[in-house]
């Protein structure tokens, strides 16, 4: 979504803005599509930032600040096994992105995109969701790392 859509549609300001780091395609298979539509068919004006640029928080800008609050995932898969084989070696592809780029998200992206949110917006709460939020919600054995990690909860503080 652009802020050209929003203006088309007269859109002032978006309720939710939800953060995926896939790319966004509207079919059953992805999540945040299914997460949207279902909260635009409640009434909510529901605005996507697919892939942002997780360098700075100008991505997490565009649309303005939610009214209610964003909901980020790492997309589809984990965001480390996206990005490394079981070797520890960079992919050189992404099934999740156009043209099967690699590099188009962050290790732990789910991590990463939190932290952008809240430096762009920093009263705005933040719902975290996906397979990446789930695996990660306690504390964890890392293979990447070969440690043992916090909660993604206690890392990224999602909620204000």
């Amino acid at each position: 979504m652009s802020r050209e859509e929003m203006d088309q549609l007269g859109w002032d300001s978006c309720d939710i803005i939800l953060v995926t780091g896939d790319a966004y395609v509207d079919h059953p298979s992805f999540g945040m599509a299914i997460c949207g539509r279902m909260l635009e068919a409640q009434g909510f004006r529901v605005g996507i930032i697919s892939q942002p640029d997780w360098n700075s928080k100008d991505d997490f800008m565009r649309l303005g600040k939610p009214n209610l609050f964003f909901g980020v995932t790492a997309g589809n898969m984990d965001s480390m096994i996206n990005r490394y084989t079981a070797d520890r070696k960079l992919r050189h592809d992404d099934a999740y992105t156009a043209g099967n780029v690699a590099g188009k998200r962050p290790d732990r992206a789910t991590l990463v995109y939190t932290q952008r949110c809240k430096e762009a917006w920093k009263d705005v709460p933040v719902i975290l969701g996906g397979i990446e939020a789930s695996l990660r919600r306690t504390a964890h054995y890392d293979y990447w790392s070969d440690t043992v990690r916090r909660s993604v909860l206690v890392d990224s503080r999602p909620i204000c």
